[in-house]
């Protein structure tokens, strides 16, 4: 395995990279893969500068993730490839996966969705990595405070179901059950 070049002390918007990267990845190694959804591109959503650090969405047919990649590299902290970190955002505290290329290097990705066929189109897809980017740094995204489990009482329903989890994407796509709902 070659070692990617050495990385400049201050890194450009890694999206044309990201884009060319899993264009290739779809046109080599996923072709004909049947998790693929064929409505969607490829495309690199809103990278911002996020602390020392670049922050966007990726959408390709069979995922849509944050990504995260290096902008001061003397910053990044590398994450062996398949090891997670946490990193706080006004939303929450969200888990990055790591990840190596030998062109674009080092980067973390948080899963949104995979698969993708709940999309219709690609239109569909980029708002709705628009919303995660938005959602990420409302602070009213924020999951509500878990909640201790409180132990049976005398007398309580032993068939009785305690509420479901709700995840992170439940939450930041309005998938958060009510009262009644059946979920």
């Amino acid at each position: 395995m070659t070692e990617p070049a050495p990385l400049p002390a201050e890194r450009p918007s890694p999206a044309g990279a990201l884009e060319a990267l899993f264009r290739t990845i779809l046109q080599e190694q996923m072709k004909d893969v049947p998790m693929l959804n064929p409505a969607l591109g490829v495309e690199a959503v809103g990278f911002r500068q996020w602390s020392d650090h670049w922050l966007g969405v990726l959408i390709t047919p069979w995922f849509m993730n944050l990504m995260l990649t290096p902008r001061v590299t003397s910053k990044w902290q590398a994450v062996a490839e398949g090891k997670s970190r946490h990193y706080v955002f006004p939303a929450g505290v969200f888990e990055f996966i790591g990840g190596r290329d030998p062109v674009l290097g080092d980067y973390q990705a948080c899963s949104l969705f995979s698969p993708m066929f709940n999309f219709a189109n690609h239109q569909g897809a980029h708002d709705t990595a628009v919303a995660a980017l938005d959602a990420l740094f409302d602070v009213a995204s924020r999951e509500p405070a878990e909640v201790s489990v409180a132990r049976p009482t005398v007398g309580a329903d032993p068939t009785a179901t305690a509420p479901r989890a709700v995840s992170k994407r439940d939450f930041l796509f309005g998938l958060v059950p009510r009262a009644g709902d059946g979920s």
